[in-house]
């Protein structure tokens, strides 16, 4: 690989635009020399950007297949729609281009078997792009577990809790993919930014492995409120009936007993929570209060809500098992996207690419991950039944080593 990365962009939508102007254009060592979206105005504008800001060039492509033939690309940063995620990797890895690709749901298991075939017959270097594992508290957390702060893992919960109404509502103004899966789909069709980190912590994939999960679905009722409440805003959406529950709560079962619940809950009012929580036999961490508890050494009486509201915001005391990369982080990366994760996930993708090392997210867990969406969609739709988890590691997982984003360990 040379010094310098030729990366070519496809989906340039509000992620895709976000990618590219809060962290690439800004990253030593890479270029973007092409861009692509199915909308020929905002590749156009994508190469724009480009342009004011390097004084450099990029091709605008409407079609992705003509930018990986015609374009000399090392990798691509995939962050089209939910439903083309895993053909546009696909066609890249066939052609030996990297692949980082954005988050999102499998429609089936299918798919996923697919992008894990492709993988292991090209070896194209491939890295799911789950901000959220690189996050402040998710690696923090990750470090607490590995260290034996928590003692034995037995349970973890996450969420996905964001309130989308109106991204959802404006999908026909703003051609944007989440109101088609709205209207047609019940299922948990967003789970890695919760379900990705927990992963790591239980060391998914590498000795141990989710076995079956259940899921249900509330009624639908917030988005047509929502329509109903703002009818001169959503004309085209009077009338229409949503097919996805308000809420989706799902349980997943692990090869090593423990459990896991994350919860999707983006078309009622809220606050925005990933609520992470991870329980050990030594204590806790909990995400929506910033908080550590371990047990003999923190406060005694938890069981109050006084104790409890005195703990929040804690974990600055277990400072020590804070990455090095998060203790360092300048102002300028944490205004990168996202607070510093998406500046510290891409990050990690060009250097492993650089390196040769092994990518931190792989194609293994992008299948397991991805496919809860799949199966969640199954178990609803026959009223909570179990659902058993391909294994696409077949049988590998039992001796894979763990490997842990650099951000975790760099401590």
């Amino acid at each position: 690989m040379q010094s310098k990365i030729n990366v070519g962009m496809i989906g340039m939508g509000a992620r895709g635009q976000a990618l590219l102007k809060g962290v690439l254009l800004s990253m030593r060592g890479v270029c973007v020399a092409a861009v692509c979206d199915l909308y020929s105005d905002r590749a156009d504008a994508a190469a724009n950007i480009i342009k004011n800001s390097h004084n450099s060039s990029a091709a605008a492509y409407t079609r992705f297949e003509d930018m990986l033939d015609r374009e000399k690309l090392d990798a691509v940063i995939v962050s089209c729609s939910w439903e083309d995620h895993v053909s546009v990797a696909c066609a890249a890895l066939e052609r030996g281009v990297a692949v980082a690709m954005e988050v999102g749901g499998c429609y089936d298991t299918e798919e996923a078997w697919r992008l894990v075939n492709t993988w292991e017959r090209t070896k194209t270097p491939f890295m799911f792009l789950e901000n959220c594992c690189f996050d402040r508290g998710e690696t923090l957390a990750t470090n607490l577990v590995r260290a034996g702060v928590l003692g034995k893992i037995v349970y973890c919960s996450g969420a996905y809790a964001h309130d989308l109404r109106q991204e959802i509502a404006g999908g026909y103004q703003n051609r944007h993919y989440r109101l088609r899966n709205y209207l047609h789909r019940n299922c948990e069709n967003y789970p890695t930014h919760e379900v990705g980190p927990i992963a790591k912590i239980l060391n998914i994939n590498r000795g141990n492995r989710f076995v079956k999960l259940t899921s249900v679905a509330s009624l639908a009722a917030g988005m047509e409120q929502y329509i109903c409440d703002h009818k001169e805003l959503y004309p085209e959406l009077a009338g229409k009936r949503f097919a996805q529950g308000d809420i989706v709560d799902t349980i997943i079962t692990c090869a090593g007993g423990e459990t896991v619940l994350i919860r999707l809950d983006t078309t009622l009012p809220r606050f925005y929570d990933r609520a992470l929580c991870v329980r050990g036999t030594k204590g806790l961490y909990d995400g929506s209060a910033d908080m550590v508890f371990v047990d003999g050494v923190d406060e005694d009486m938890f069981d109050t809500r006084a104790a409890y509201k005195k703990m929040a915001g804690n974990s600055a005391k277990y400072i020590d098992y804070l990455p090095a990369a998060w203790r360092d982080i300048t102002p300028e990366q944490m205004a990168s996207g996202h607070g510093g994760m998406d500046y510290l996930e891409l990050k990690e993708f060009f250097d492993c690419l650089k390196t040769g090392a092994p990518m931190p997210i792989d194609v293994y867990d992008a299948a397991a991950w991805m496919s809860v969406t799949a199966l969640s969609e199954q178990s609803i739709a026959t009223g909570g039944a179990p659902v058993i988890f391909p294994d696409y590691t077949r049988g590998k997982w039992t001796t894979r080593p763990r490997l842990d984003v650099s951000v975790i360990n760099k401590t």
